[in-house]
């Protein structure tokens, strides 16, 4: 067996079949190495064949999924929970593809050192793909992967890489994406004025640039607050953004989880009775909504964009029917956009391996192969259908690999955060710096 690479505050995991044999293996002491610094040790490892050739179709395959935990509002834990337990699913299944399937996790930490851990523990595992997985520091991991010829299934898409590289498969188009639908559903509501509160960074540069292109091509006047990333008091951002609170005004706060409840106390003590909130999915979810008062909070009647459906939808129901089965009573949320882009990630690789002709093994290279030639993945309401080739692929320099470009408009009613519309929207043309379809 080959050593998962344990880490002492977050041993990994693997499927029940594997169980067993865990607790003989050694632990690494924690440690990052700069993606500079890996890849003379990965090419050495790789030697002429590399870890995409390893042999994979006789025996067990091996995948990882890395998030960070223990680190404060970037956590999410669920996404490695919920690995765990697609893992314990899939051996109780058949395995992916006929093959037994060990899932291996790891802590990222949140540091650029703990992402390079991660790749290093893949390359070493020979991992057939990264699944699901969150890291703002693709710029630490994605050249190790490059090279290893490791798919990177499904991140979350904090960063340019996951957009760029020829590696990596998104099933989402990450935060501009959210940010573009947020301006199109504020249009949509009646909004004539919007005041975007965001991190004062470059990222926030650009996500203001986003939100400008929805609202421009409707008459919609944009002010721009740039706030600090971290803050515990927020009082004088919410003054601003309400301003003289008139009636058509509306607040988007593009600022990240923890920044975005710090900013609604403030925001809600100020009583607004004309400014209408929203958010993007992500900065603002049902625990958010239950945890600030629900509709009598200062969340009631705000709207917010996402990826996928709401948590309710019946597209959830087998992701809820993994966690109840084989979750081993993990906490983990179903409205957690990370756990729902883990689900979708992990169906991409079950369909992509499902594809793979009879006879060839399961390999990193075979799988890639796959992915590329085009067909359409269905994950069955939860995204359109997703496809990797240049006519789906945005006419974009920064984030060519960007193929999903539709998102879903949400609002809280009766408390809970539900569909304001059934449909997906499109915003590509906006992420593309066009105009709006005629």
């Amino acid at each position: 067996m080959r050593s998962t690479g344990e880490r002492e505050d977050q041993p990994q995991s693997s499927t029940a079949r594997f169980q067993g044999s865990q607790r003989h293996r050694h632990r690494r002491t924690a440690g990052g190495l700069a993606a500079a610094a890996l890849l003379p040790a990965l090419l050495a490892a790789s030697a002429c064949a590399g870890p995409a050739d390893a042999a994979a179709g006789d025996g067990d395959v091996t995948v990882m999924t890395w998030a960070p935990s223990g680190t404060g509002s970037a956590d999410r834990p669920g996404m490695t929970r919920l690995a765990d337990a697609i893992g314990r699913e899939l051996d109780a299944k058949g395995g992916l593809s006929g093959h037994h399937v060990q899932v291996l996790t790891c802590n990222e930490h949140n540091t650029a050192e703990g992402a390079s851990d991660c790749v290093r523990q893949a390359v070493a595992a020979h991992v057939i793909a990264v699944v699901g997985a969150y890291s703002q520091y693709a710029d630490s991991f994605m050249p190790a992967l490059e090279i290893a010829d490791i798919p990177y299934i499904g991140g979350y898409g904090l960063s340019t890489p996951e957009f760029s590289s020829p590696l990596s498969y998104p099933v989402a188009g990450g935060t501009p994406a959210l940010i573009a639908g947020s301006g199109l559903q504020l249009v949509a509501a009646g909004c004539r004025t919007v005041t975007l509160i965001r991190p004062n960074t470059q990222a926030g540069d650009t996500l203001a640039g986003y939100l400008s292109g929805a609202l421009t091509p409707s008459g919609v006047e944009l002010t721009d607050i740039k706030a600090p990333e971290k803050s515990n008091d927020y009082s004088a951002v919410a003054q601003q953004a309400i301003g003289s609170d008139q009636p058509g005004h509306c607040v988007s706060s593009a600022l990240g989880a923890e920044p975005t409840s710090n900013l609604l106390d403030p925001y809600r003590r100020l009583q607004p009775k004309n400014t209408v909130f929203a958010s993007v999915i992500g900065s603002v979810q049902q625990s958010v909504v239950d945890s600030t008062g629900g509709d009598s909070g200062p969340l009631g009647g705000a709207y917010a964009t996402g990826w996928y459906p709401p948590e309710p939808s019946h597209v959830w129901d087998p992701l809820r029917a993994t966690i109840l089965g084989y979750g081993d009573g993990n906490v983990i949320d179903v409205s957690d956009p990370g756990v729902e882009t883990t689900w979708v990630a992990y169906e991409v690789l079950r369909q992509a391996a499902g594809r793979i002709a009879p006879g060839t093994p399961l390999t990193a290279r075979s799988l890639r192969a796959v992915l590329d030639r085009g067909d359409p993945i269905d994950t069955s309401g939860a995204t359109p259908p997703l496809s990797w080739t240049m006519t789906n692929m945005l006419a974009s320099a920064d984030s060519p690999r960007l193929v999903n470009t539709s998102v879903t408009f949400q609002q809280v009613r009766g408390g809970r955060l539900v569909e304001q519309q059934s449909t997906f929207v499109d915003v590509r043309w906006v992420l593309a710096g066009g105009k709006p379809p005629a």
